[in-house]
């Protein structure tokens, strides 16, 4: 029986971004995902232990230490990820997040860790 995947709200985590054939991106769907998870992070409506695998220590020592940046009255929501590779094994991506009134910008950092995408740093405005 394969344990059941990390569930907060009905967002799950179910698999880790992983690396696909040479020169694959991360699949569109799993990086808004993501993204969707750290904006409920950063709302304080997701613990973010929920998402500490997919992130290197030092990107969750900051994303705990940030706290509710976003501050919002409803549940955010991430629009489709628009993402670049500015090198190899390194994918950088902003989201929009619609927060109610006003909305926000999300940009992640991911850097491919052997086999798995890791967020590096984040940026929220």
């Amino acid at each position: 029986m394969s344990p059941s995947p990390q569930v907060h709200g009905s967002l799950a985590l179910d698999t880790p971004l992983v690396w696909g054939p040479p020169g694959a991106l991360p699949d569109e769907r799993r990086l808004r995902h993501l993204g969707q998870a750290l904006a409920e992070v950063l709302s304080g409506r997701r613990p973010p232990e929920t998402v500490a695998d997919r992130l290197t220590d030092q990107a969750y020592r900051e994303l705990v230490r940030a706290g509710r940046m976003l501050d919002t009255r409803r549940p955010p929501f991430v629009g489709v990820p628009h993402v670049k590779e500015p090198s190899d094994g390194v994918v950088e991506m902003c989201l929009l997040v619609h927060c109610g009134e006003r909305d926000r910008v999300l940009a992640l950092r991911l850097e491919r860790r052997g086999v798995q995408w890791l967020c590096t740093d984040f940026e929220t405005a």
